[in-house]
């Protein structure tokens, strides 16, 4: 299955700043901005692209409970995850459980954006977050 660079996710202690940056320094274009409050995700989260290639900012809005809070806690702020598109997730989904790679269950679930993503295992990753994700409405 054909997969392409979909986002990549940064994790960011102050989303101001880190959109200045990116604003600034970077000239991209802010696309979108909003929080999600769903459990599991609890951040803030910026959509910027450059040059057609997008990078979301996340930003928790929970310390105690957010993934993100915890990825800074633990691994300190930069790269949270890599994101791959691809054209359907549940076909992906059949291809990783044929050659033994882990999903996170509980990540599955649909963006504000169509957007429907789930992660894999970093276990299986070497380490790495990774994002499978497709966009079943929009082709």
């Amino acid at each position: 299955m054909n997969k392409s660079l979909d986002h990549i996710g940064i994790a960011v202690r102050d989303i101001e700043n880190s959109l200045q940056f990116y604003q600034t320094v970077l000239e991209a274009k802010l696309i979108d901005r909003y929080r999600s409050d769903a459990i599991g995700v609890e951040s803030e989260i910026a959509i910027l692209e450059i040059n057609g290639e997008r990078i979301e900012l996340l930003a928790p809005t929970n310390n105690t409970t957010s993934p993100i809070a915890r990825f800074i806690k633990q691994k300190g702020k930069g790269v949270h995850h890599v994101a791959y598109r691809v054209e359907n997730l549940d076909m992906a989904l059949d291809e990783l459980k044929e050659q033994g790679i882990r999903v996170l269950e509980d990540s599955l679930r649909i963006n504000k954006h169509g957007r429907r993503l789930i992660y894999l295992n970093p276990a299986d990753t070497e380490g790495t977050i990774i994002e499978y994700c497709d966009y079943p409405n929009f082709g």
